[in-house]
């Protein structure tokens, strides 16, 4: 309704993950470069966790439309499956024939399939969502489907993302096996502030709006502070407060009116009116992170070590990046080399 209105193409905020409207923040970038860099290893696991709403799944979407042809990718959304059950799963994402088959044929209908795709010059990859959900056991059944080898190298990689339960299962003491096949792991934390306002006006940008601005600063601020910095609270929010914008024919917006439309939300989330703001909880959490260690010794200089974390992230962030690059290229090489030799062998056949 209101696209037309603000000059919009699209809808900005919706909330079904669009890979388009892939906002990268610090963290989202650092994930995607993880996910990258285990998928040039073609081996191990990858592990991407984070509160709802967070992005994990518009993560994998993007990843999932930046594939090349030689990987064959297969995404499930698990709800609480058995060993048996993730297994048939797998199968028929990979367009594999399970009715009536034993656990065991299907094993074998898998194994040669992988096989199938390595004699191609290809490979499979299988992201599983809401991995929080499944049982130890059926993860260890994952795992176990990464042990399908040809020529020393796994036909079979595998991305884990999950809520933040995720984690403890995880450090589960018989999940040693499984953490030993842990390429990189990332966890997705909600946006700061500034992060937010620019996603908010990327999303804006990106619809089509070509504007010179429609918030005030202080309407970015009520905005943190209700989603918390969570990208889905803000789509819900920012959806209703452009609505309420085109039927008030409203062309800039003020902090009042914004708050307008997150007490109506409120109202109807059944969000508590003592939940404290985003920025005064970050706050207040850092600064009692920063005075003690783990082991209770109270800090010194908090700011000084906080700046040399974060230079030495981003320095680890710049020496993923570059190996990153150096792998795709090895890989690019090796491809053409095989090339080379397939013509080679079919010559003198």
């Amino acid at each position: 309704m209101y696209e037309s209105y603000y000059g919009l193409k699209s809808k900005p905020f919706q909330l079904t993950p669009d890979p388009a409207f892939f906002y990268e923040s610090r963290l989202h970038k650092r994930a995607m470069s993880y996910l990258q860099y285990g998928l040039s290893q073609a081996e191990g696991f990858i592990v991407i966790t984070g509160d709802i709403g967070t992005g994990k799944t518009t993560i994998a979407n993007s990843l999932l439309n930046s594939l090349e042809e030689d990987i064959f990718a297969a995404q499930i959304v698990t709800p609480k499956l058995s060993p048996d059950e993730i297994v048939k799963m797998v199968a028929s994402k990979f367009e594999l024939n399970v009715t009536g088959k034993s656990k065991a044929e299907i094993l074998d209908d898998l194994e040669r399939f992988l096989n199938q795709l390595a004699d191609q010059g290809k490979r499979a990859l299988l992201l599983v969502d809401e991995a929080q959900n499944l049982p130890l056991e059926t993860i260890e059944e994952l795992r176990m489907l990464s042990n399908f080898q040809k020529a020393g190298k796994p036909l079979l990689q595998s991305f884990l993302l999950g809520q933040d339960e995720l984690q403890p299962i995880l450090r589960a003491p018989n999940m040693e096996q499984f953490r030993q096949r842990i390429v990189a792991s990332c966890h997705l934390a909600p946006l700061n502030a500034q992060e937010a306002r620019e996603y908010i006006e990327f999303r804006l940008k990106h619809a089509g709006y070509a504007g010179d601005g429609l918030f005030s600063d202080e309407s970015f601020s009520v905005i943190h502070d209700f989603s918390r910095g969570v990208p889905r609270r803000m789509n819900t929010l920012m959806d209703r407060v452009l609505l309420y914008g085109y039927l008030e024919e409203i062309e800039f917006f003020e902090e009042e009116q914004v708050q307008m439309v997150i007490d109506e939300v409120k109202s109807e989330m059944f969000v508590p009116d003592n939940v404290i703001p985003a920025r005064e909880a970050v706050s207040n959490a850092d600064s009692e992170a920063l005075r003690f260690t783990a082991k209770g010794t109270e800090i010194h200089e908090a700011s000084y070590y906080k700046d040399m974390l974060h230079e030495l992230v981003d320095a680890l962030d710049d020496a993923l990046k570059h190996k990153i690059k150096l792998t795709q290229y090895i890989d690019k090489l090796l491809k053409k080399k095989y090339q080379a030799y397939v013509r080679l062998k079919s010559d003198d056949e």
